[in-house]
């Protein structure tokens, strides 16, 4: 194993702030105390005293990023298709041992081993799919996994200043040798827990960049790499009798920088998503002044009904939401009577909205492309913003990873196509959002819409739609993989494909009374803050 820590570099205030007393606030020059320093210069009965020093530097690090290919695509393929040849085996093991280890906060500790065939030899080409795990009663979060493409491995560890202290770091091999890309995965699973390695966290003098609220142009991040974190919960809270886990005080606030509003409104019991900025959360009339008179447009897999039936219930406070289904088009008034929003969804999993299964092929029909079209050239307005998805469908229909490949590209000319039409009528094209598919969870990790398809699914459509500039002009991505990620390893928060399931004290799939929604709900504000922020 090899650990790594980056450089540091210093972090002090820039010039003009340490000058800035010299030069505008003179009277300060006349103080008794600079008179006398000035005539100790030169008579020798007063004293000397020394000129104050500059601040000390600290040594800074950035938060962990995920780069992102711009030939996400083809080096994918020629990785896949054309790897040189191996072993012949496949991987077992990692080289990493299972020792606790200490590592500074703040600081980004990288972590390098090789992958193992069954007779503990080296691996000498990629594709393994790990999933990583850190966590404490306070922190859950995803370390990146860089793979080298020659069977080495890196995975970098990171949490924030303050929270030191004992951690779970697991390791878990999902698919082996690109073989969770697969049309029917599941009999290519391996799914064992490799590593469960305590991690203490010590206090560092790292000085991290601040996590300010999320800006118009933080959304252009095509892949995130956030966190969950926990700064208060209730110990003895219980489900009430309609499914919902009310443990804090609906006005209950964020602890900053790590979001800001009511955190007791996402019912999580304290925990709150931040990634590369940390996000606003909405109170209801902050949220219909945002939306009034704006006309939002959804199309994907049915995660979008179960988000948008979130939005109106817990952020807008509507209760009547039978309206809400696959395919709808509805005009939604606020309970004062002041506010409205118009929202379409159209569901892409089938052309036929009562069939599954086609995904991005729901473009085949020609009637179905035409209904797209008319929600943006039939009227005299067209949606403000476009909340597009390819989803868990193509996970399933898809024979291969290059006819994905092509029906994507088709997707975006769609697309493209579509907004080009806008510009003609000179209407202002809707601010289009890229929303990730899930992480699918529980027993649904080993089947065709696994996370290592869904990942790779979810960068090509990336860069596809990105390519054709789609995501321009106050648009950008929403990573609900990177969201949902951290708690894909059961069913408590998902039904296996569904992270925004209605409350209902029930018996869920796991085996217990009642589930979670709160990542749902963290994606509603999520959303709030890239169609907020024009």
């Amino acid at each position: 194993m090899t650990i790594v820590k980056p450089s540091l570099t210093s972090h002090s205030p820039p010039l003009p702030s340490l000058l800035s007393p010299l030069c505008c606030s003179l009277p300060t020059l006349l103080s008794p105390f600079l008179i006398l320093l000035l005539l100790s210069s030169f008579h020798p009965h007063y004293p000397s005293f020394p000129l104050p020093s500059s601040p000390p530097t600290l040594p800074f690090s950035p938060w962990i990023s995920v780069p992102f290919s711009r030939n996400y695509t083809s080096s994918l393929l020629a990785r896949w298709l054309t790897a040189p040849p191996c072993n012949n085996s496949l991987t077992t093991e990692i080289s990493l041992p299972s020792t606790p280890i200490t590592v500074p906060s703040s600081e980004i500790t990288t972590l390098t081993f090789h992958a193992l065939d069954e007779s503990g030899k080296r691996q000498c080409i990629g594709g393994d799919y790990f999933e990583t795990d850190l966590s404490s009663p306070s922190w859950k979060s995803r370390p990146p996994v860089t793979d080298h493409g020659n069977g080495t491995y890196s995975i970098h560890l990171q949490v924030g200043t303050g929270f030191t202290g004992e951690f779970n770091f697991t390791i878990t091999l999902l698919f082996r040798s690109f073989l969770g890309l697969k049309h029917s995965p599941e009999r290519f699973k391996f799914r064992k827990e490799l590593r469960n390695i305590p991690v203490r966290f010590a206090q560092s003098i790292v000085v991290l960049p601040k996590l300010g609220i999320c800006k118009s142009d933080d959304f252009s991040r095509e892949v995130w790499s956030g966190r969950w974190t926990r700064h208060t919960e209730s110990r003895d809270c219980k489900i009430d009798e309609q499914g919902r886990y009310r443990c804090l005080g609906p006005d209950f606030p964020c602890m900053q920088p790590w979001c800001h509003g009511p955190l007791g409104s996402l019912e999580s019991n304290g925990w709150v998503y931040s990634a590369h900025c940390s996000f606003r959360i909405f109170t209801q009339e902050m949220a219909w002044q945002c939306l009034d008179k704006k006309w939002l447009f959804f199309w994907g897999d049915s995660n979008h009904v179960d988000t948008i039936r979130n939005l109106l219930n817990f952020v807008l406070g509507l209760t009547d939401t039978t309206a809400v289904q696959r395919r709808f088009d509805q005009n939604f008034t606020s309970p004062n009577g002041v506010w409205s929003v118009r929202i379409t969804n159209v569901f892409n999993g089938h052309w036929n909205e009562t069939r599954n299964y086609l995904g991005v092929d729901s473009l085949d029909s020609e009637e179905y492309r035409q209904l797209l079209r008319g929600y943006f050239s039939d009227e005299e307005s067209v949606p403000d913003v476009a909340v597009l998805n390819s989803g868990l469908h193509d996970g399933v229909h898809f024979l291969s990873l290059k006819r994905f490949v092509q029906s994507a590209e088709r997707a975006a000319r769609f697309w493209d196509e579509v907004m080009r039409h806008v510009d003609a009528r000179r209407k202002r094209r809707p601010r289009i959002f890229y929303r990730t598919t899930i992480a699918t969870a529980g027993y649904a990790r080993d089947l065709a819409f696994n996370p290592h398809k869904m990942e790779v699914y979810n960068g090509i459509m990336v860069e596809k739609i990105q390519k054709k500039g789609l995501l321009r002009n106050g648009g950008g991505v929403v990573d609900q993989f990177d969201m949902s990620f951290p708690w894909h390893y059961d069913n408590r928060c998902s039904d296996g494909v569904h992270y925004g399931r209605a409350p209902a004290k029930a018996r869920w799939r796991d085996g217990e009374v009642g589930h979670h929604y709160f990542v749902d709900l963290m994606l509603c504000h999520v959303l709030l803050n890239a169609i907020c922020n024009e």
